[in-house]
């Protein structure tokens, strides 16, 4: 990664000496405490400082962002050494080259689409959870390039740097030897649009395979999904997954969400959200199915004044027959947000995609948070 650091450290240097059209500071800055019942406790922070600096011409723009994260946490369990953690890391680090039509991207950024909201099976590079008040996610050391076409029809191509780690939906990390790619493209199709993407990576399966089989394998993942905004909002999201891995019945996944969303015109306006997960593994892509799960999730919604907002979400766990409710109430204050969480959930949590969720809200607990937004823009004139 010292290749794509330093060009990217060189070029903040050059818009930082530049007559630059405007540079802005902020941070996000949160503060909670977990109780959960059984007399576990815990109390953390995070800051994410976040630089964002651009020089503009005619109508194209060069500008780059550097943000980082900072976090700990104090655990504390009865009969048990408290424990903790701290972590300091880069959060976003990339820059970019801009125009009417085309973006190009390159270093450690976001990459994230699909038409779901709460289980989403093109939840490829990013871990985003509907509960989190701070929707933050780590991102991906990778190269993006957008081009937008008059008619809003949009095309993505990427190339990622393969990490030691497993992102979401997949069993095993990537191999590091070789980039991963892929694409995506998206059109109009009547009052909504439809989209395809694609991804190959190589697998990295040396934790599971047998005498003779390879390290390395490859993994194609295929997308399809669309959203429509009718008397109802509809979309739907499919993908398949398909690798050469050592383990038979998990070498294709397929899933499918089908979901809705409607506001009713009850008081300020009761918005409502369901979605339905289908998750099926198979040896072969159109063999019978080895193992099913099923996982439906409602999200309700409703801002009672301007400054308070009320959340309800639930997912219940058709296979295990357990369902997991997360209920929320946001306070605005002039530069303060309060967000208070409850839930009453299983203690193995099992919802896909919330790997990390698991280790914070299972069982049942309330939390509180206190977050503070701070941003300072400063726009300068080319002759200035």
């Amino acid at each position: 990664m010292r290749t794509p650091l330093l060009l990217l450290s060189c070029l903040v240097i050059w818009l930082g000496t530049s007559a630059q059209s405007f540079l802005e500071f902020g941070a996000q800055n949160a503060v909670w405490t977990n109780y959960q019942v059984g007399g576990s406790f815990q109390a953390g922070g995070r800051s994410v400082p976040q630089l964002s600096i651009g020089d503009s011409f005619n109508n194209e723009l060069v500008d780059a962002e550097i943000a980082l994260n900072i976090a700990g946490y104090q655990h504390v369990n009865p009969g048990k050494l408290p424990h903790g953690e701290f972590v300091a890391k880069p959060y976003r680090l990339w820059t970019r080259y801009s125009n009417q039509q085309l973006e190009i991207r390159l270093g450690l950024q976001k990459i994230n689409f699909g038409s779901a909201d709460l289980l989403r099976p093109l939840m490829w590079f990013d871990h985003l959870d509907p509960r989190d008040p701070l929707q933050q996610t780590d991102g991906v050391w990778a190269a993006l390039g957008r081009y937008y076409f008059l008619n809003n029809a949009n095309i993505w191509l990427w190339l990622i740097y393969p990490e030691n780690k497993r992102r979401t939906w997949e069993l095993l990390p990537s191999d590091q030897t070789f980039p991963e790619w892929g694409g995506r493209v998206q059109h109009p199709l009547g009052n909504g649009e439809v989209a395809m993407s694609f991804h190959r990576r190589n697998v990295n399966q040396t934790a599971i395979k047998t005498p003779g089989d390879e390290s390395v394998v490859a993994e194609h993942r295929f997308g399809i999904d669309g959203k429509w905004d009718w008397l109802l909002g509809c979309w739907f999201e499919a993908t398949i997954k398909q690798s050469a891995i050592s383990v038979d019945n998990y070498r294709n996944q397929r899933m499918l969400n089908i979901g809705t969303d409607y506001t009713f015109g009850l008081g300020n306006g009761l918005h409502v959200t369901v979605e339905q997960l289908f998750v099926s593994f198979a040896p072969e892509i159109f063999a019978s199915t080895i193992e099913n799960s099923t996982f439906s999730a409602l999200s309700i919604s409703y801002p009672k004044s301007i400054f308070d907002q009320l959340n309800l979400i639930t997912y219940y766990d058709w296979t295990s027959s357990q369902a997991y409710t997360f209920a929320s109430w946001k306070h605005q204050f002039k530069h303060i947000d309060m967000h208070l969480l409850a839930w009453v959930n299983p203690e193995v949590y099992r919802i896909p995609t919330q790997e990390q969720a698991g280790l914070n809200f299972a069982g049942k607990g309330i939390q509180l948070m206190i977050v503070y937004n701070f941003s300072k823009r400063n726009n300068k004139n080319q002759n200035d």
